[in-house]
């Protein structure tokens, strides 16, 4: 899931010159330089191969302008394990990124986290949109955490030569994107890949309709069990689901057909040597995908438009995720970092890097090391407070982020029989309700 990667002399580069611009809090650079000499901080995260040599290469600016010694340490997927032994143990590191908002929520409960000082929290509120802020902060009303990376899951990407052979331009619409679906037909591709056997692709599916059918408030509320699975805006959203999945001739192998193919075989069908559909929906790790599967090439053979507008006035809403970093001590390195970490420069350190996008909005666009990725961190930036993180990820795992059960399994079954609306709505509502404990 990684992107262009420049030369190891240019990451240099943009390490010296954060470094040297990392001139002291009135300059809005983070710490002081040489303010946290003799602090050491231990961080965790649960990047690694390249992912973690493009962070250790922030860690490395802030260590150069700080002088504090940073320990960085990969966790690995299981992070929250990691963490909890740790926690358990009495040593926690100093600051811990986490790939989920839900897990900072838990860990605060616990008592095991720090808000952030009076220099973080100025950081996040000048940097930030409005969104970011409430999604840093636990329950208990502390914010407590600052938004290092973000992923946009609001794209549909498409080859430029079906487009071509078929005479269509992405459309901007859902009515233009409805038309263009048949238009591809009727030359003899098939319109949509659609990843069915991978659960999680169609709760995203679910989230980007549901977000402009009822709006962003409905959608915090849908989030935490507020409002039913039954509700009306629910069956709205699943029926336009319902007359896109079943559409003649609009799902390669047909809905059922589309059951048996995951998340890497979708794109591989509309960009590998024998394509079989146009257009594929999914994240910017798609781009990742396409590099390592295919010949061809993200910003030339295979593009990407943002979901099309369901509903007028909504197309700038944006569902992503992304990782929060926190601090587990109240130590003045721990909330030395999260200030750093809250700088548009710490992020364009690795926005240089390539394979990274950064919610923070003071980022200027123009470090970003290529134009697509430039594009899909210009419609996070500007998707603002219509920004929503992930719903299924802020759900309890049994119902939002479990194989073959919950919101993927009964979203499986009604790819595969996309009439039944209705039904499907009860089924959401009472592996919901079962998953809240009856709430």
């Amino acid at each position: 899931m990684t992107g262009k990667v420049r030369g190891i002399g240019a990451v240099l580069a943009a390490v010296a010159l954060v470094a040297a611009g990392c001139g002291g809090d009135e300059e809005g650079g983070g710490p002081a330089e040489g303010s946290l000499k003799g602090q050491t901080v231990e961080v965790a995260a649960v990047w690694s191969g390249a992912e973690q040599e493009k962070f250790k290469a922030v860690l490395d600016a802030f260590e150069k302008s700080t002088e504090a010694t940073v320990n960085y340490t990969s966790t690995g997927d299981d992070i929250a394990t990691v963490l909890g032994g740790q926690i358990e143990g009495g040593k926690p590191p100093d600051v811990a990124v986490l790939p989920q908002p839900g897990l900072m929520n838990d860990l605060a409960k616990q008592g095991a986290l720090k808000p952030l000082n009076d220099k973080a929290s100025g950081a996040v509120s000048e940097n930030y949109a409005e969104v970011w802020k409430t999604l840093g902060t636990a329950e208990d009303g502390k914010l407590y955490g600052v938004w290092v990376k973000a992923a946009n899951k609001s794209l549909m990407w498409y080859s430029t030569t079906a487009f071509e052979d078929a005479g269509v331009e992405p459309p901007k619409t859902w009515d233009e994107l409805k038309t263009a679906l048949s238009t591809i037909s009727d030359s003899g591709l098939a319109p949509l890949s659609v990843a069915g056997a991978d659960g999680w692709t169609l709760t995203d599916w679910f989230e980007n309709v549901y977000l402009q059918v009822a709006g962003p408030e409905n959608y915090d509320k849908l989030a935490k069990h507020e409002i039913k699975w039954t509700d009306q805006t629910v069956k709205d959203t699943l029926k336009i689901l319902s007359e896109l999945w079943g559409g003649e001739n609009t799902v390669s192998g047909g809905p059922k057909g589309a059951l048996s193919v995951k998340f890497e075989q979708s794109v591989s069908n509309v960009f590998g040597d024998n394509p079989k559909a146009a257009i594929v929906f999914e994240g910017d790790f798609v781009g990742g995908v396409i590099g390592s599967e295919s010949k061809a090439k993200v910003g030339e053979t295979a593009k990407f438009f943002s979901f099309p507008e369901v509903k007028a006035g909504a197309g700038n809403s944006v569902v992503g995720a992304g990782d929060v970093a926190v601090a587990l001590k109240d130590s003045k390195g721990a909330m030395g970092l999260l200030e750093y970490l809250a700088t548009p420069e710490a992020a364009e350190i690795w926005a240089a890097q390539g394979g990274f996008v950064s919610p923070n909005k003071s980022v200027n666009l123009e470090k970003y090391a290529d134009n697509p990725t430039r594009e899909i961190a210009k419609a996070v930036v500007e998707s603002g407070d219509q920004f929503r993180f992930d719903l299924s990820d802020l759900q309890p795992a049994a119902f939002g982020a479990t194989v073959g059960k919950g919101m993927w399994k009964v979203l499986q079954d009604f790819l595969g029989n996309p009439t039944s609306v209705d039904a499907t709505a009860s089924k959401l509502e009472a592996e919901a309700a079962k998953a809240y404990g009856g709430n």
